[in-house]
């Protein structure tokens, strides 16, 4: 779609108000979309491994069909990929498992993450696989929730027993090499630049497995198409920094802390060289 005048989608706008209210309080890791509500996942309901073979079926089937769906979003520009960087410090991960963390503004961005990295899991014969939200497993419709619970993804849940089986999988996947995409700001901020506060889980998970943290931060900015929503089609530009290492000679609170601030430290400086501003935020409100 062209630049000619669109009328700014609703909730989009009422999405970038959230932010704004958000980010004044702080409240950084919060969702802001109105997401499906969650439906609990429970473990005979989830088979990480893809154990069975129907599931291992649909998944090969919906991949095929996920990667058609990312060449036609680049394809009719609804994805705009400017640029790929550093992306040799992926390659020297070859056959290794890594936790990858990116941060986490469109629905569209593990796409994008996943479009960069494909030829060099092609060549290992793997698959990327991505960590996601209970209810996007559980109650989302339609071919997008096809894709959240056959396309080689890790739902995390409320329940303890479920979790226990997400840790073990993870474990065993990350052992034997496979590639984990983490969204550790958490929640998905539409459009949103700048670089959040990290939670612990992904880097705690990284420890626990001994494998290490690539840090991939995303930067964007409008290109000459208008989207549907009235909003200016982003064009990215995906950053890879080199692998964080845990240090067994270290507790694991000091590896978890420093992988985290080294992994925020890399995102920050990123973001003020592309932009050329100060990474600074809204003035804090109660």
């Amino acid at each position: 779609m062209s630049t000619q005048n669109v009328e700014k989608d609703k909730t989009r706008l009422s999405v970038l108000n959230r932010i704004d209210e958000y980010e004044r309080k702080r409240w950084f890791n919060k969702d802001v979309e109105d997401d499906p509500p969650t439906i609990p996942l429970t473990p005979d309901k989830v088979d990480y491994l893809n154990e069975k073979f129907i599931n291992r079926i649909l998944t090969k089937i919906v991949n095929i069909t996920a990667k058609k769906f990312i060449r036609d979003l680049i394809k009719n520009k609804q994805m705009i990929i400017k640029g790929i960087e550093g992306i040799e410090n992926f390659e020297k991960l070859e056959n290794q498992g890594a936790i990858l963390t990116c941060n986490h503004f469109n629905a569209f961005d593990n796409f994008a993450v996943h479009h960069a990295v494909l030829p060099y899991l092609e060549k290992e014969n793997r698959e990327l696989y991505k960590v996601i939200r209970e209810g996007n497993f559980t109650n989302f419709p339609g071919l997008y929730g096809l894709f959240f619970r056959h396309c080689n993804t890790l739902p995390l849940s409320k329940n303890f027993s479920t979790m226990k089986k997400f840790r073990y999988s993870l474990d065993v996947l990350l052992k034997r090499g496979e590639k984990v995409l983490i969204y550790a700001e958490q929640g998905m901020w539409w459009n949103y630049r700048k670089p959040r506060p990290l939670t612990k889980g992904a880097f705690k998970f990284a420890y626990d497995s001994e494998v290490p943290i690539l840090p991939i931060f995303i930067t964007m900015q409008d290109s000459d198409l208008m989207g549907g929503d009235g909003f200016p089609i982003q064009e990215y530009t995906l950053h890879f920094f080199p692998a964080i290492y845990p240090d067994k000679s270290k507790s694991e609170k000091e590896n978890i802390e420093f992988m985290k601030e080294k992994n925020f430290e890399l995102w920050k400086n990123c973001y003020e060289k592309v932009y050329g501003i100060p990474l600074e935020y809204l003035p804090e409100t109660e």
